[in-house]
């Protein structure tokens, strides 16, 4: 994943406009900032195996709405002015192979927690536990902020 925008420190983030993934937004800038380093938000999309189905049920334009997801979430983390050093990016591919081939060439990954279950606090999610053991670099695991 080579970018053309920094030659400098680079924060990949996965988003799927999640609450824990617009954190991971929040938490990848204030990381990134005071560095000077790059925040590559990105969002996976591609088409399911089974894609004749989805098209026949009328769910289709894979690519439009996970654009529209990463500016939603964009939106929600940082409201009507993106920080300059972020950058969206809309990838084919699968989350979590796509994020582990990312790492090759990020400083760090950050992702937010989805894992669901009866121990939901201790549960990684699968992208995000792939990550923590196959990443290439370092990786932050946020969880979605507390709601009080």
């Amino acid at each position: 994943m080579e970018d053309s925008v920094s030659g400098g420190a680079r924060f990949v983030v996965g988003v799927d406009g999640s609450e824990a993934s617009v954190e991971a937004l929040r938490q990848a800038q204030r990381l990134a900032a005071p560095a000077g380093a790059m925040v590559l938000a990105t969002a996976y999309w591609d088409d399911p195996q089974v894609y004749a189905g989805y098209v026949a049920m009328g769910i289709d334009r894979f690519e439009e709405r996970v654009t529209m997801i990463l500016k939603e979430a964009l939106a929600q983390a940082f409201g009507d002015t993106i920080p300059p050093n972020v950058v969206p990016r809309v990838i084919r591919g699968h989350p979590r192979d796509s994020l582990i081939d990312a790492s090759r060439h990020a400083d760090m990954i950050v992702v937010g927690r989805r894992g669901h279950g009866g121990f939901g606090g201790l549960l990684l999610g699968s992208v995000s536990s792939a990550c923590v053991a196959h990443a290439h670099c370092p990786v932050l695991v946020v969880h979605s902020p507390d709601k009080k």
